[in-house]
């Protein structure tokens, strides 16, 4: 069992930046491939950005690349997901989630992780 609890979210004008972490207990994080997942009201949920179990690949949705970064400290069990030139329509709740490494399914569906936070609400304002 992998439990999972992000934070960092919160409220912020249109170009400004914030710093989502997601702190992993249970088992130890380089087991994973992590993923970063949000869903906004109304809408489903839909992948923003994954970072393998050694850090060594990133992937992230065409809305995001350039501006989201997701990075990782299998030490302290933390991931992170750095974003900035943040837009209105990036205003959702954020979830980190944690699948087996070595999957061999598409890290863009969200039932190919097993692990999910609670999430974190980041509004931003325009």
């Amino acid at each position: 069992q992998v439990q999972l609890v992000e934070s960092g979210g919160g409220l912020v004008q249109a170009g400004g930046s914030l710093r989502l972490s997601c702190l992993a207990s249970g088992r130890t994080l380089n087991s994973y491939d992590m993923g970063w997942f949000r869903q906004a009201p109304g809408k489903e949920r839909e992948f923003v950005g994954m970072i393998s179990w050694s850090g060594g690949r990133t992937s992230y949705a065409d809305s995001v690349k350039g501006r989201f970064t997701a990075s990782r400290d299998n030490a302290k069990n933390m991931v992170y997901l750095q974003m900035s030139g943040l837009k209105p329509e990036d205003t959702a709740v954020y979830y980190c989630a944690a699948r087996p490494r070595f999957s061999s399914g598409t890290y863009e569906a969200g039932n190919e992780y097993y692990y999910w936070g609670q999430g974190t609400q980041v509004t931003v304002s325009s």
